[in-house]
């Protein structure tokens, strides 16, 4: 598990390599006929990640206590102009979260998870190293998707 936190440690770095290279104003414009922008994308998988993993394994009840998760979690949009501050604050959240869950992992904390379907990929995941895995994924296509938005703007 070791070399998976690793990758998925990489990959949130090439995304915040990604995201410093706009304005705040980049990060939040909606291109016409999108519904969402880059720094959605990037607080999505900040907080799905988290979601996942503490309350799929019953650690939180639910994921109120996760910064954000009511602005970026599954089925929402941009609702607001996200600040340069929150955007700090997401990079940072999106390095120590992983570090804190890999924490975590590491001391036995997720013995228990509810099974359940991805909606991206309707894979079956029975386990917490099963939804850290599916973690390379969601965060990449995220960032394929925050990378063409990129496009639309330049």
């Amino acid at each position: 598990m070791k070399e998976i936190f690793e990758f998925i440690t990489n990959a949130r770095e090439a995304f915040i390599r990604a995201i410093d290279t706009l304005s705040n104003e980049q990060l939040n414009k909606i291109p016409e006929g999108y519904n969402n922008n880059i720094i959605w994308n990037f607080g999505h998988i900040v907080v799905t990640t988290q979601a996942l993993c503490y309350v799929r394994t019953g650690v939180l009840p639910d994921g109120s206590s996760i910064k954000y998760n009511d602005f970026y979690k599954k089925d929402t949009r941009p609702t607001y102009t996200v600040s340069a501050e929150e955007v700090a604050e997401l990079k940072t959240m999106a390095l120590e979260s992983v570090e804190k869950i890999k924490e975590d992992y590491d001391n036995g904390l997720f013995s228990n998870m509810i099974p359940f379907a991805t909606a991206t990929y309707g894979a079956q995941i029975n386990s917490v190293e099963e939804t850290i895995i599916t973690t390379i994924g969601h965060d990449n296509m995220h960032f394929g998707y925050a990378l063409a938005l990129k496009k639309l703007l330049v």
